[in-house]
């Protein structure tokens, strides 16, 4: 017989979707069966494939399962957390060992029992992937950064922002409350603001850009074109006023309904006020003077509020601009002030 005992992080879960999280290298067949044979209990009740668990369940599986074997049995009666994914017994990734400073240089905003905030700095990619090294990204920052604060469950963040954006991202510390964000973030329930300084003087104070997105991808990386219509077209909405007009620019805070891929930059530049220091949406050659007159050397793109409600309260969280993008705001000139 092989028991486990749910903890937080797997509680609400189905019992079909929990067991191929503890037992990956197991086929689904064999769940089937099993759960079919009434060889599963939870609570000492024969279990179904679509129920769900809850904090405190003790599961048996009256079954050997090869992956247990081949492990020689690992200790049983061990919480769920301290087998699998989100757990830290299993075997550090090449990536995690090569990480050794990253989690020192983490700027928390608020750190509580069920999530992390994090100001992301510009230039660093929010998860592993292609064209980063190992080790080299916020979320194995935040693995590095758990494991020192002795945590049971690696820190996973619930959404992302684009290598060159700066500003907030919510890490969850439990895997209910990474389930809890994500629904809360597909459900729009978590309100997400942001700066960006572009090109030109938009005609209007605030408005709203409604064009939809569908994303290419070529040799030269993956971009979003904007008001196409198909199967591949996503809805895409930014809500938009300005904060500050200037000789040239405007200081625009920006609140998205939908959090696309590239929506800030790509929607902006499908009006012609591209995002300054945009490498791939932008005005190449407002780029570099404004890289020789006021020292960007980034996009001026930065997540500066989040709100939302956690346990009944409200949160608003809010991250000023970074000192770069400062300096560049101080060399302009105002001409008129937008909504405050």
């Amino acid at each position: 017989m092989i028991t486990r005992v749910i903890d937080r992080n797997f509680a609400n879960m189905r019992l079909d979707r929990f067991l191929r999280k503890a037992f990956p290298d197991e086929s689904l067949s064999v769940f089937f069966a099993i759960i079919r044979k009434k060889k599963v209990r939870v609570n000492g009740v024969v279990g179904k494939a679509n129920q769900m668990l809850a904090e405190g369940d003790t599961v048996c599986i009256y079954e050997n399962l090869k992956s247990v074997e081949n492990s020689e049995n690992a200790t049983q009666n061990t919480e769920f957390s301290s087998t699998l994914k989100g757990g830290w017994k299993k075997a550090s990734t090449s990536a995690e060992k090569t990480s050794s400073w990253g989690a020192k240089e983490l700027d928390i905003v608020i750190q509580t029992e069920d999530y992390v905030v994090v100001n992301k700095p510009s230039g660093l990619a929010s998860q592993p992937g292609s064209g980063t090294r190992p080790g080299e990204s916020l979320v194995e920052y935040l693995w590095e950064w758990g494991k020192r604060e002795g945590l049971d469950f690696k820190p996973t963040i619930a959404h992302r922002l684009d290598q060159d954006t700066s500003g907030m991202i919510i890490a969850a510390l439990h895997g209910d409350t990474l389930r809890d964000f994500t629904r809360m973030i597909r459900e729009h329930k978590v309100d997400k603001f942001y700066f960006a300084l572009v090109k030109g003087n938009l005609k209007q104070d605030r408005g709203t850009i409604n064009e939809s997105l569908t994303r290419t991808d070529s040799a030269k990386g993956s971009k979003m074109k904007v008001g196409e219509t198909g199967k591949d077209a996503q809805t895409a909405i930014t809500h938009y006023r300005v904060k500050q007009h200037y000789e040239g620019y405007d200081l625009v805070k920006i609140k998205l309904e939908t959090g696309r891929m590239h929506q800030i930059r790509a929607h902006f530049a499908s009006i012609g006020h591209p995002l300054l220091g945009d490498t791939r949406y932008g005005d190449f050659a407002l780029n570099r003077e404004a890289k020789k007159e006021f020292g960007l050397n980034r996009l001026f793109l930065h997540s500066c509020r989040l709100e939302f409600v956690w346990n009944g309260d409200r949160k608003v969280l809010d991250c000023p601009l970074p000192k770069e993008l400062q300096a560049v705001i101080k060399q302009l000139k105002p001409i008129r002030q937008g909504y405050k």
